[in-house]
């Protein structure tokens, strides 16, 4: 099935946008959230007026308003325009800042609002924090992200640069929407980190703009291939070191610190932690530079993620410059990438 080339928006309450305008009309509102399917790696489709789009959702794309239960044993979820959903207990799970998220019955991702869980609360017999109690059984909740403690390891990385000439992140150039930002942004000569620089594509872009530029990445045989590409261009410094592990004298030493690819890497109970590192490396009034993954992929690499989930991480230390979805990447991306330029406060 081929992509479309439309986009609609369903903001952090669930609701849809064209334009950046919310949908009035219920039976628009019906049609849109009705018809939304998860498409091959993770896009969102639907339709708008009958016309095939692709949806870019804030958070996850259903957000509950209420959970009611059905004949006392069908459970459902409220969304904007009357429309209703069922889903199964054992789909919860619960992310770190304690939110409810599960599948309704079409598959589909959803988030419980505040109000939701509330409501969710109520109907149950019992609850704590892993597990809930309802019809005198006893469900374990487990959290959001699945850890895979091997990316934490040289070898995992380096495994796949042996056996795959061209790995799934690499597209063999810089990101498109740093291709495009980077002469719009007019940044003045500055000292760039790359984090995860794999094959060196965004970092090689950043020093033919003139800036000098450190990349870094765990395994050596990305860095082996980084430094066959463009090793000889003059102000680039390849770097083989853990991200978590950086020598101190890297702190406070850079003007841009750019993500792509890599934030998505790791395992997400170490995303704030990774947040404190850029917060480490950037000098004070510093800029940070990423083209972050919006999907829901709870197992990885690569792992998914949300514009809410983003901007919870980093609302305490940086102010968006500019935060948009970008609709113009390769296909196989298309309305699952956002890109953010934003201050270090």
């Amino acid at each position: 099935m081929p992509i479309p080339n439309q986009f609609l928006q369903i903001d952090e309450e669930g609701i849809p946008l064209s334009r950046e305008v919310r949908i009035q009309d219920p039976l628009v509102g019906q049609e849109i959230l009705q018809n939304l399917k998860v498409h091959e790696g993770g896009t969102l489709l639907s339709t708008f007026g009958g016309i095939p789009v692709i949806v870019e959702a804030f958070d996850e794309p259903y957000v509950a308003s209420q959970v009611h239960l059905k004949n006392d044993k069908t459970w459902e979820i409220q969304l904007p325009f009357g429309v209703h959903y069922a889903f199964e207990l054992e789909s919860l799970s619960l992310d770190e800042w304690d939110r409810f998220h599960g599948y309704t019955s079409n598959k589909v991702p959803f988030v419980m609002s505040r109000k939701a869980q509330a409501s969710f609360f109520n109907l149950l017999e019992e609850f704590g924090d892993d597990f809930i109690e309802f019809n005198g059984n006893t469900y374990d909740i487990p959290t959001y992200w699945s850890s895979n403690k091997d990316v934490e390891k040289e070898s995992y990385w380096s495994q796949i640069y042996q056996q795959e000439a061209n790995p799934g992140w690499n597209l063999g150039e810089p990101a498109e929407a740093l291709k495009d930002m980077l002469p719009r942004l007019k940044i003045a000569r500055s000292r760039v980190l790359v984090l995860g620089c794999g094959e060196g594509h965004d970092a090689a872009l950043f020093a033919a703009a003139g800036h000098f530029v450190t990349a870094v990445d765990i395994s050596p045989l990305a860095l082996e291939r980084a430094r066959k590409l463009y090793g000889h261009m003059p102000n680039m410094t390849f770097v083989e070191a853990d991200l978590f592990k950086l020598p101190a004298d890297f702190h406070q030493s850079f003007d841009v610190v750019f993500e792509h690819t890599c934030y998505c890497a790791i395992n997400p109970e170490r995303r704030q932690e990774l947040v404190k590192i850029w917060n480490r490396l950037l000098v004070s009034g510093g800029h940070l530079m990423g083209v972050f993954f919006t999907f829901e992929k709870r197992q990885g690499p690569p792992y998914g993620g949300t514009e809410w989930e983003l901007r919870q991480r980093l609302k305490s230390s940086y102010l968006p410059i500019f935060w948009g979805r970008w609709q113009k990447s390769v296909p196989r991306r298309q309305g699952k990438e956002l890109f953010i330029y934003a201050k270090k406060t």
